[in-house]
């Protein structure tokens, strides 16, 4: 892509109505535009880092038998009533509205009562299990507070996956599948390393479930890590003895932080099969209601906490996973002159060879674009200046650690 025809415009100040590092440069940089309180439109630069991250968590759930599906946002009331969450004093997040004859109906915070409901009509026997759909889909929740930019939004985009098991023991082999897929969906886009399986309430559904917390001061939740271990305790089970005598966790050993919440894992047993008739029959006849459960990762709320976690002073820096180009190739010179001949050529070739690259061919002064290229955060950023022509070498800078190396044009291909 060139520069030149990307129509949106990095900004020099943060808007003053934003407070998270994340919406603040993610906003300045272009990438993502607010419309309001908690609500975000992702611009090209944004989108196509949200793609790469939705496709890492796409390739991992493909690959531990996840079949994708696309449910609709608009929610029947009637699955929910049965399972109890219609009421708003049971579920505080509901976007409510009404068709024109007078029907409610509801917007998707979630999808366990439509994806169990849409079930009954495919799972019938023993044979039909175990079943693992998943999605990528749009979640409405009205939240009180929406401060932290990208990580807590009104309108996002969520992966829910859903096992549909026969028994506990079916069940808790597919967990841990989904268990190791995370950790590898984590590593992938950088975070992995400060990223913890951590014990957490079960809620409703079960005594305990797992989250993920990723380290970071801008987290809203304390965590208390077990470093030999790679586990953590949420607060609000850090007094309980029962989780000590499951995880084996020494409670001297731990260590207080605060974390963003990146992903959890819950078993849901038999609480929605229960409720809208989900059973299958044994081999010997027998209704047997499906054992659930479910398992949610919200890419823009891992696209923010990369943000939280990598950014420096000068601007965004991404991982090369994820970033929305992998080089960042500026031009010096001006139209029509030798340097600006350079670049054009440059850029043709790596178009030719598949690399992903954002070109900056824009008519405005080295420093604007210097600056620029760092609030952007693109891995390297190659230098097309008078250098490049008198020498027929490239100034090559890595945004994450600022080292600069030169390289030929030969070598930048290879």
């Amino acid at each position: 892509m060139r520069q030149s025809r990307l129509f949106t415009k990095a900004r020099r100040e943060a808007p003053s109505d934003e407070v998270a590092k994340n919406a603040q440069l993610l906003v300045r940089a272009g990438y993502i535009h607010k419309e309001m309180a908690g609500v975000y439109s992702f611009l090209p630069l944004g989108l196509r880092t949200l793609n790469k991250i939705i496709g890492i968590i796409r390739e991992e759930m493909n690959a531990i038998g996840g079949e994708e599906v696309l449910l609709t946002t608009l929610q029947d009331p009637e699955a929910w009533k049965k399972s109890g969450r219609w009421d708003d004093s049971v579920v505080d997040v509901w976007f409510k509205t009404h068709l024109k004859n007078g029907s409610e109906l509801g917007l998707g915070n979630t999808h366990e009562e439509a994806l169990t409901a849409l079930m009954t009509e495919h799972i019938s026997s023993y044979k039909d299990l175990p079943r693992y759909v998943y999605q990528f889909q749009n979640k409405f929740r009205n939240e009180t507070r929406a401060k932290s930019g990208i990580m807590r939004a009104r309108e996002f985009i969520m992966k829910d996956l859903y096992s549909f098991s026969t028994n506990l023991e079916s069940h808790n082999e597919f967990y841990e599948k989904v268990a190791a897929a995370y950790e590898n969906i984590f590593k992938r886009v950088g975070i992995g390393e400060k990223t913890y399986r951590t014990f957490a309430s079960g809620g409703s559904f079960s005594k305990y479930s797992h989250e993920y917390q990723t380290i970071c001061g801008a987290g809203e939740d304390t965590i208390y890590i077990d470093d030999s271990k790679r586990l953590a305790l949420n607060k609000e089970v850090y007094d309980d003895a029962e989780v000590y005598a499951t995880t084996g966790i020494d409670k001297a050993n731990l260590k207080e932080a605060k974390a963003i919440e990146v992903g959890n894992i819950f078993t849901l047993s038999t609480r929605f099969s229960e409720a809208l008739g989900l059973s299958y029959k044994d081999a010997e006849g027998k209704a047997t209601p499906v054992f659930m459960g479910s398992y949610g990762i919200g890419p823009g709320r891992l696209m923010g906490t990369i943000v939280e976690l990598m950014a420096d002073e000068n601007g965004l820096v991404w991982p090369e996973s994820v970033a929305p180009f992998s080089v960042h190739l500026m031009s010096l010179g001006k139209s029509g002159d030798e340097a600006f001949q350079m670049a054009d050529a440059l850029y043709a070739d790596f178009v030719k060879a598949g690399v992903e690259v954002l070109y900056d061919d824009r008519d405005i002064s080295a420093g604007q674009k210097f600056t620029e290229s760092d609030l952007l955060g693109i891995p390297r950023r190659i230098i097309v200046g008078r250098d490049a022509v008198a020498t027929g070498q490239f100034e090559v800078v890595t945004r994450a650690t600022g080292e600069v190396a030169k390289k030929t044009r030969t070598e930048l291909l290879s």
